[in-house]
């Protein structure tokens, strides 16, 4: 039996600098707002504070405040709830992807590409494993920003059916970000979920949002305007992606490879 469709939403609002109260009160606030048969609620990267270096105060542990709160309102809601923010293990800091069932269950994923150029990479620890989750019938692969514009860690080996990336992309490269998901999605034969922020941040950079879901042929399905905060939502049809991939099978052909 194919599993149902899946209802996704992306919340997209201007991050709050550095202060993960106010950045968890507005979701909360776009929570209650949400449509009422959301099975999952993707994040922007860093939804705590915004895309920041200052690791060691902004840290948490996975014991820490947002976690429970995550645990918490995926229980609360019914939903799973899927972003990053910056974690504090073993003597290191990561920017780990969360995906946090209702039951409670959490999955984690650390970026593997980090940002050189914004000192990411100075900072943080690269993650060196992908997640695929399996929820509600669904395979899933969450990524994050940077991942985007490496198209090897982000191939389908036939594993997963739908793609996310958890993204702080600014405005300046707006264009990159719409023509790679779209891309991401067509080589893919999936599914693609981009959850990006908008407004300024600390660092005086701006971001346009553009969050978007995309089909396996690379149409948009679901968007929301530049500079809009609100709740982007979309119904995902296993049965239509089952179709394609058959008809059209591409990932048969597909090359092998193994990651370093």
């Amino acid at each position: 039996m194919l599993p149902e469709t899946l209802n996704v939403a992306v919340f997209q609002f201007d991050l709050i600098w550095e202060n993960p109260i106010r950045n968890r009160n507005e979701i909360d606030r776009l929570l209650a707002n949400a449509p009422e048969n959301t099975d999952v609620v993707f994040l922007p990267e860093m939804f705590t504070t915004g895309f920041t270096m200052n690791a060691s105060a902004m840290s948490e542990n996975m014991d820490g405040e947002t976690v429970r709160w995550m645990k918490k309102r995926a229980t609360e809601f019914h939903i799973a709830l899927c972003g990053s923010l910056i974690i504090s293990e073993n003597n290191a800091f990561y920017n780990r992807l969360l995906f946090v069932e209702p039951s409670g269950a959490v999955h984690f994923y650390d970026k593997r590409h980090l940002f050189s150029m914004g000192g990411e990479d100075v900072f943080f620890r690269r993650g060196t494993k992908r997640l695929i989750v399996n929820y509600k019938g669904w395979r899933i692969c969450p990524l994050i920003c940077y991942d985007l514009r490496f198209p090897v860690w982000s191939r389908n080996r036939q594993e997963y059916d739908l793609l996310v990336y958890s993204a702080n992309w600014p405005q300046s490269r707006t264009e990159v970000w719409n023509t790679l998901l779209k891309a991401r999605a067509i080589e893919n034969q999936c599914y693609v979920v981009g959850a990006n922020r908008v407004g300024e941040d600390g660092q005086s950079i701006s971001y346009s949002g553009n969050s978007q879901v995309v089909g396996p042929k690379g149409n948009v399905l679901s968007g929301l305007p530049d500079g809009h905060s609100g709740v982007l939502s979309a119904s995902l049809s296993f049965d239509e992606m089952s179709r394609f991939r058959a008809s059209f099978p591409v990932l048969n052909d597909a090359d092998d490879f193994d990651f370093v």
